[in-house]
């Protein structure tokens, strides 16, 4: 587990007969369970009326996973993030990868109008000794890249006579307009095992984001992708 919680009940559902024919998303199960848990640790430190990242570290004891963490907030400059409610905000996601490979933290800033801007994205990650540092510093920019357009843009869509997002004008991706400033800070191992770096960007990217969006919105928007209908239906709900 990601966290140090006592008394941990785990409930899954295993879905046999699917409707339509699914197959497996970068990171497998990752994305949308990281997601899941981030979202919920900030929910979490919002009812305990503590900051986001300190209620992280409080339940976290890996030397490693709290380091990347604070090195994450440091760089973003998170003490001065603000109040919510602006309509500008940052939000944070972290994960292992596999929960035994790479560490990985990732803040975002967003601006949040009829849709989501994603301004600037700090990512900070310990893989161990880094090989190949330039490689793996691209690995982690284009797993946050294909994981921000997951994110905000893409989602497949059906009718009665099967799938209907068949183009690019019904399945729109992340355009190059739209890819934030990116800094990523590899976390200096050089006597630690090489770590899998490969797909750990995914799920701290969604929850970032997310967390983001409800600090500049004041109310989260609990559905994927987070589109201006999304936003629009979240904020009607209150």
């Amino acid at each position: 587990a990601l966290y140090d919680v006592p008394q941990q009940t785990v409930d899954y559902h295993f879905i046999a007969d699917s409707p339509v024919r699914v197959s497996a998303l970068r990171s497998l199960g990752s994305y949308a369970n990281l997601y899941a848990i981030e979202c919920f640790m900030d929910e979490l430190a919002e009812l305990a009326g503590c900051d986001p990242v300190e209620f992280r570290l409080r339940h976290l004891a890996d030397a490693r996973a709290r380091a990347v963490l604070q090195a994450a907030a440091s760089m973003s400059g998170w003490a001065q993030r603000g109040e919510g409610g602006t309509g500008s905000g940052m939000g944070i996601g972290f994960g292992r990868y596999k929960n035994q490979a790479a560490y990985c933290a990732i803040v975002a800033k967003v601006d949040v109008e009829e849709k989501v801007r994603v301004a600037k994205v700090w990512i900070a990650v310990d893989a161990g000794a880094a090989v190949n540092p330039d490689g793996l510093v691209n690995q982690i920019e284009g797993g946050m890249l294909q994981s921000l357009s997951w994110t905000l843009k893409e989602s497949v869509t059906w009718d009665d006579a099967g799938v209907s997002s068949c183009d690019w004008a019904h399945y729109p991706i992340l355009g190059f307009d739209e890819i934030p400033e990116i800094e990523v800070h590899v976390m200096p191992q050089p006597d630690a095992p090489s770590l899998g770096v490969g797909e750990a960007a995914a799920g701290p990217t969604a929850a970032a984001v997310a967390n983001a969006v409800a600090h500049a919105l004041g109310l989260r928007a609990r559905h994927l992708p987070l589109t201006g209908d999304r936003l629009a239906q979240a904020i009607a709900s209150g």
